[in-house]
């Protein structure tokens, strides 16, 4: 949200901001925007939104503002005037690491229930548009018109609390170990021109051949140093207060993964996670397993963990990615946050 245009404009205004239309159903928005105090936050750096800056006048009217904020601050108290003017939808135009940046603001302004959200994929990565079943075209106009007739599933972000400072960041995907590298090369093949699960793809299987044919003393086998000790209603074993090098660890609450991967395991609600011991054990036999969801009892043994807990703490020196973001490590207590009401198709 940081290199944002700002676009801000009281609620009987007629703001201009990139977000992208769908004219054949104008009039179902039109409908939809008159029954439901909307705000809408768009990101136009988005990958998507830079060459899609179109005006939302067919949509705005005295129920609806729409804001492109440039800084963390000016999001914040972006929110807070929504919440101030009562919205009852928050839509979101952007990609995964937009929709971290308002949910982890937004549960600061809303202590208790949540206005619905419905998220219009425009960004390099759209993990949770996918688990949501959102298409590619999904547009404004058609969120609005699935919100006026109430589609919505319900989904809880990941939670991640510093434990030395109190902040805590929202997102869908956690990741540690390995992952930041390999969130380091999907970022590059964006660069390169490949998007969505393509680089995501790229970045793990490069990850992979780092880890089975690097140095044994490489980076990639050699892992992070965590302690991790999960709650207690896991069925973690000896894992529940472990303080050892770890080739990675996982955190969701996606129910579906980009290019079908499962590496939790069948699909299911709630917090789930996956902690390969480091260095991994036959990696080769053991990674197509684990990216089909294989539940195969002989990973555990072998160091590939499975775990579904209500909460887990960790405590590291290096950073962790949440949503395709780089943060400081440190003690971190990850849970499950609060429910939110996502609008679907």
């Amino acid at each position: 949200m940081n290199d944002a245009v700002s676009s801000f404009q009281a609620f009987d205004g007629v703001p201009f901001t990139p977000v992208r239309r769908d004219a054949t159903s104008d009039l179902a928005a039109r409908t939809a925007a008159s029954e439901i105090r909307t705000g809408i936050i768009c990101n136009p750096k988005s990958h998507r939104n830079r060459s899609s800056v179109e005006a939302t006048r067919p949509f705005v009217s005295g129920t609806v503002l729409a804001v492109t904020p440039r800084t963390q601050a000016e999001l914040a108290e972006v929110l807070s005037d929504f919440a101030r003017h009562g919205i009852e939808l928050l839509v979101i135009d952007g990609g995964d690491g937009t929709i971290r940046d308002v949910l982890t603001a937004a549960a600061t302004v809303w202590t208790g229930t949540q206005p619905r959200v419905a998220i219009v994929p425009s960004g390099k990565t759209n993990a949770l548009a996918l688990d949501l079943g959102i298409p590619d075209d999904w547009t404004l106009d058609k969120a609005l018109a699935a919100a006026r007739v109430g589609h919505v599933v319900v989904r809880r972000p990941v939670e991640v609390e510093h434990r030395d400072s109190g902040s805590t960041r929202r997102g869908f995907l956690f990741g540690a170990g390995a992952f930041v590298e390999a969130t380091g090369l999907a970022q590059r093949a964006h660069r390169a021109g490949a998007f969505k699960g393509f680089a995501v793809g790229v970045a793990l299987s490069w990850a992979i051949v780092q880890t089975l044919f690097g140095r044994s003393s490489g980076t990639w086998r050699v892992g992070n140093r965590m302690h991790v000790r999960y709650d207690a209603s896991a069925r973690a074993g000896d894992l529940t207060d472990t303080d050892t090098n770890r080739y990675i660890l996982l955190a969701s609450t996606l129910t579906r993964m980009p290019l079908g991967v499962q590496p939790f395991g069948p699909a299911r609600d709630g917090l789930k996670t996956l902690l390969v011991d480091a260095p991994p054990r036959w990696l080769a036999a053991a990674a197509p397993l684990i990216v089909a969801g294989s539940p195969a009892k002989w990973l555990d043994r072998a160091g590939y963990h499975r775990i579904d807990p209500d909460s887990l703490d960790v405590t590291m020196d290096a950073g962790f990615i949440l949503d395709g973001e780089v943060y400081p490590g440190g003690a971190l207590t990850i849970r499950q946050a609060a429910p939110i009401s996502f609008v679907v198709p």
